[in-house]
């Protein structure tokens, strides 16, 4: 599904993946780890086509295809979804009119027409129900006023109604706590299935004891220096991160 080869990627002239190599096939779930500065949220944004970071170097191919002229947008209708660290606020939007503007533009853009208001509205009190979301919420403005959890189960929502082939969940487990992280980790592995992938970059191996990767890299300074199972996660969390570093 996703093929990464000697990715190399930086923004303002300074190159921060220095040679990245990772495939992720339908099905699984790749757990990314590694100390501040690393290169994973820049790994994740130059996979979804943020227009600040330039690749230098190396090949992006999303199902067969080579992404990298493709805008974040066409990205994003190919079926790649990228839940970010820190969601921004849009007043006066609601979060269920703007799932239906992005749902639509979805459509728009494969040539269909938009969804019949009565098959998006059972859709959004299916999904809704599944992440344990209370229509109220739906009602208020996208993410104004939201607490943290808050904001990362409404990323989960829109996750579930956009149905992408390949999610990519920046340092979700960022601020929340213990009973927002199960929520929000139950939700992910609701939707995980045959079809599509999911990406979990962080920073801890806690969001792992929820959600269960089939396989975990190690980003040191812009590369993949070790890959595992989830055992390496725990390994990781037993010995820090001043034990990869040695051995790179």
């Amino acid at each position: 599904m996703l093929s990464i080869d000697n990715l190399h990627a930086g923004c303002e002239g300074k190159t921060i993946l220095q040679g990245i190599n990772l495939d992720v096939k339908p099905g699984e779930v790749h757990a990314i780890m590694g100390p501040n500065g690393s290169g994973k949220s820049t790994l994740s944004t130059v996979v979804a086509g943020h227009e600040d970071y330039e690749v230098s170097q190396g090949t992006i191919l999303f199902e067969g295809e080579d992404i990298a002229d493709l805008s974040a947008d066409e990205r994003a209708h190919k079926g790649i979804f990228l839940s970010f660290q820190y969601p921004v606020e849009i007043p006066g939007v609601t979060v269920t009119n703007f799932i239906k503007t992005a749902i639509n533009q979805n459509r728009k853009a494969k040539g269909l027409e938009d969804m019949p208001a009565n098959v998006m509205l059972k859709k959004i009190r299916e999904k809704a129900a599944l992440l344990e979301i209370d229509s109220r919420f739906l009602s208020r403005s996208l993410n104004e006023g939201f607490s943290g959890g808050e904001k990362k189960r409404n990323e989960i929502f829109q996750m579930a109604m956009l149905e992408p082939k390949l999610a990519i969940l920046d340092e979700t487990d960022s601020g929340l706590d213990i009973d927002a992280l199960r929520i929000v980790a139950n939700g992910v592995n609701k939707l995980k299935g045959k079809d599509n992938a999911i990406v979990v970059i962080t920073h801890y191996q806690r969001l792992l004891e929820y959600i269960v990767p089939d396989f975990v890299h190690v980003l040191h300074e812009g590369k993949i220096v070790k890959s595992g199972t989830k055992e390496l996660a725990l390994e990781l969390e037993e010995k820090g991160y001043d034990w990869i570093k040695q051995g790179a």
